[in-house]
């Protein structure tokens, strides 16, 4: 699940470089800063546990 996930994501973000989107700096900037956050938040969520509890446990 998310591994095609992050798949897409990183598909998507190529076809952005190879068609020329990061011209568009304030659209690419704001990918950029959603990208990061998708990562961040499976870093917390999966590689981070706080015992056996994950991030989506605990909420």
């Amino acid at each position: 699940g998310a591994s095609m996930f992050f798949i897409c994501l990183f598909m998507h973000v190529g076809r952005g470089l190879y068609y020329g989107s990061y011209t568009f700096l304030e659209t690419w900037n704001i990918g950029v800063v959603l990208l990061f956050t998708v990562m961040a938040t499976a870093f917390v969520g999966y590689v981070l546990p706080w015992g056996q509890m994950s991030f989506w446990g605990a909420t």
